[in-house]
């Protein structure tokens, strides 16, 4: 979901105090107030068509345009993530913070966050932007117990709802930090110590229920921390089955406070644990399957995290899809050269279109949608880049649908997969299928074939064909 360490010293390099209490008491700025727009110098950013030179207007994504019967908003129902775009520093283990929007105090107060969540509604609205995505603890400062923690979420939580009326501006979804704070160094939901169990399912409990009360549609839990370092220190069944109860309690509490939303597991190999549990789609599939929780959740696909567990974004998302559990995309990507949760703006035309074509066999993605999980570069400084990031992957987006859409309808490559399975379309291929051909009929149907012809898998031409429609 995002590199901890970085968020980490970008909390530390900007020295904002690790608890604020809710009344204040003087310890911390004490207004909200902000003279004017956060956003003075942007205007409402508009569809100009790909002839456009402007950096502050789309030329692909035009949010109305129908394609395949669906308009294109609803195809992608975009995401600002609110960690990177407001509390992204740009420091790192290596550098202190390099980003100072002029919005903020210094602090980590309560009223500091509240004015960030207006500045959050004033960016999605000049963006066209419906929906934002949250950790509880990005949103609102950590307190010193879990009371005043609440309270402070709460606070901010209220403001949100109010700045939600007369706008369709809801979370996508929502979900709880469990890798920060010092007490989750051993994990949330997998800690060897009970107590910290207990802390995250309170915690846990408080963000589903402000995530319902938003009308956030999704839930997600990231288990950056669900993991080992080795295991020789760890009793791994023992872990796992902690987790498994966890995620019970999650369904069965979602269930008693009437939250329709979709419960999303987003996997990721390591980073910062050696191992992390959910480490790609499959196995997070295969575990939910054995504690008789498929039914109850599905997945939230990041392409990042796909390449750190040596997958392409698109086998991560057809794993996900043909399993029943694509849920939801971060779209984002990686840097080749780095070993690491880069979180870059998608940008790849070509890795887009691979992501759209999944989407479209999906039949699109709703409830999930397309949650923009990336951040500035260290070295991008002014306060237009938020805009122009955002931009610039929303067009990849749509180029890419564009382009999918354009391959599918074009049909070649659709026919080279066809003819290379067409075999199989035979009266031994359909007995196979349906599981009526034991092993000695597939012995007697081998002598009667002889030596099998093998045809060629045409990976040049399928290649050419997709670069082709680009």
């Amino acid at each position: 979901m995002l590199l901890l360490c970085l968020i980490a010293a970008s909390f530390l390099v900007s020295a904002d105090p690790p608890t604020c209490p809710a009344d204040l008491g003087g310890k911390c700025s004490d207004s909200d107030d902000w003279q004017g727009d956060f956003f003075p110098e942007i205007p409402k950013i508009k569809y100009e068509g790909p002839s456009s030179k402007n950096p502050l207007a789309y030329r692909w994504y035009n949010a109305e345009e129908e394609i395949l019967g669906k308009k294109m908003k609803d195809w992608f129902r975009f995401s600002v993530a609110f960690w990177h775009t407001f509390r992204g520093t740009g420091g790192d283990p290596f550098g202190a913070a390099t980003k100072y929007w002029p919005w903020e105090d210094g602090t980590n107060s309560v009223s500091m966050a509240k004015r960030r969540m207006r500045a959050n509604f004033e960016f999605l609205k000049k963006l066209g932007v419906d929906w934002w995505c949250f950790h509880d603890r990005d949103i609102a400062p950590d307190g010193t117990t879990l009371e005043e923690s609440n309270k402070n979420l709460d606070e901010v939580i209220e403001l949100a709802k109010e700045l939600q009326k007369g706008s369709k501006i809801r979370p996508l979804w929502g979900t709880a930090q469990l890798f920060l704070h010092p007490r989750y160094m051993h994990g949330g939901a997998t800690s060897s110590e009970v107590g910290v169990y207990a802390y995250a399912a309170a915690q846990v409990k408080k963000a589903m229920e402000v995530t319902h009360y938003l009308g956030g549609e999704n839930y997600v839990f990231w288990g950056g921390r669900e993991g080992y370092q080795t295991l020789l220190n760890t009793d791994m069944g023992r872990e796992l089955d902690h987790l498994a109860r966890f995620f019970e309690a999650a369904v069965a509490y979602k269930k008693k406070i009437g939250f329709k939303g979709t419960l999303l597991i987003e996997p990721k190999p390591q980073e910062p644990t050696k191992h992390q549990y959910d480490w790609d789609a499959a196995t997070a599939a295969n575990f939910l399957r054995k504690y008789g929780l498929i039914d109850e959740f599905k997945l939230n696909i990041e392409c990042n995290h796909a390449t750190l567990s040596g997958h392409t974004c698109h086998h991560e998302l057809e794993t996900a899809r043909l399993n029943g559990l694509l849920g939801n995309i971060d779209a984002n990507t990686g840097d080749a050269q780095t070993g690491w949760d880069t979180d870059q703006f998608l940008t790849d035309v070509g890795e887009a279109t691979m992501v759209m074509m999944s989407v479209i066999k999906n039949g699109g993605i709703a409830p999930g949608g397309f949650n923009f999980d990336a951040k500035l570069r260290r070295e991008s400084t002014d306060v237009e880049d938020l805009f122009i990031a955002h931009i610039s992957g929303m067009d990849t987006m749509a180029r890419g649908l564009r382009n999918a859409v354009k391959i599918l309808e074009e049909g070649s490559l659709n026919e080279l997969v066809r003819k290379r399975y067409s075999t199989w379309d035979s009266e031994l291929g359909k007995q196979i299928e349906e599981g009526k051909a034991d092993f000695e009929y597939l012995e007697k149907k081998a002598k009667e074939f002889g030596e099998p012809k093998v045809s060629s898998a045409k990976q040049e031409l399928a290649e050419m064909i997709f670069q082709s429609a680009m």
